[in-house]
């Protein structure tokens, strides 16, 4: 195994931005997870948040118990023992989705576009176990890659004003949950019924960087069982 090569840039007067080769990639994610392992045991309560995504870290730091010099020492001093090839420690969590036409608006799209069935674009969606590279856009929105290279879709030209909470979908080669009603562009597949962002619960999130998803197909009674709701949902408009 070789240490990785990695650039450490102030981010603000208690911040620094932590990079690694910028690609989505496994290897690079197994990277950052074990980089924000090891900054959290040097930094202990000097520790505000980590932020991790892709290939990147964002460091915060208290500024009353440290200062910029001897945090910047101290990451450099950790990351020495930074090596690549090193298994990542997340768990693997299963999200139910009740996929159709109903749900799903955009399947029939994605079916035809790709000149497959609608049975085998949910299947190949549940094929795969997807990697959590980044959270990001709202609380709970987890970015899950990389998809079937034959469901890769574009995202749509026209956003959608209002996408329910718990939409699955697809864009380019990655695939999401929303976890909130919010406008969004992507290809709606399903719905789920699992909470990604609940500020009550204990985690918050059922996800974290560096887990492991995968999709579980649901029927209609059990979505509703388990707490779905069916809302109206617009059709999918032009892609780009």
């Amino acid at each position: 195994m070789s240490q990785p090569q990695y650039q450490l840039t102030i981010a603000g007067e208690n911040a620094l931005m932590l990079y690694f080769d910028q690609r989505i990639d496994p290897t690079i994610s197994a990277i950052v997870q074990h980089a924000c392992v090891l900054i959290r045991a040097e930094l202990a309560d000097d520790v505000i948040d980590l932020l991790p995504s892709y290939a990147s870290v964002l460091i915060l730091f208290n500024p009353l118990s440290t200062d910029l010099y001897r945090v910047q020492a101290q990451l450099q001093h950790c990351l020495q023992q930074l090596q690549s090839g090193n298994n990542h420690s997340g768990k693997l969590v299963e999200l139910p989705v009740y996929y159709s036409e109903q749900s799903g608006p955009d399947l029939a799209l994605i079916a035809e576009t790709k000149n497959i069935s609608i049975d085998e674009v949910i299947k190949r969606h549940q094929a795969v176990s997807y990697r959590v590279y980044a959270i990001g856009f709202a609380p709970g929105f987890a970015y899950l890659g990389e998809t079937d290279p034959l469901l890769q879709m574009p995202r749509l030209a026209t956003p959608r004003a209002k996408v329910p909470r718990g939409a699955v979908a697809i864009a380019d080669r990655q695939t999401a949950v929303y976890p909130a009603a919010s406008p969004g562009g992507w290809n709606l597949i399903g719905l789920c019924p699992t909470r990604m962002f609940n500020p009550a619960a204990e985690p918050a999130m059922p996800v974290a960087v560096g887990d492991e998803v995968r999709f579980v197909a649901i029927d209609k009674a059990e979505f509703i069982r388990l707490g779905g709701e069916l809302p109206e949902l617009e059709c999918s408009g032009k892609k780009s």
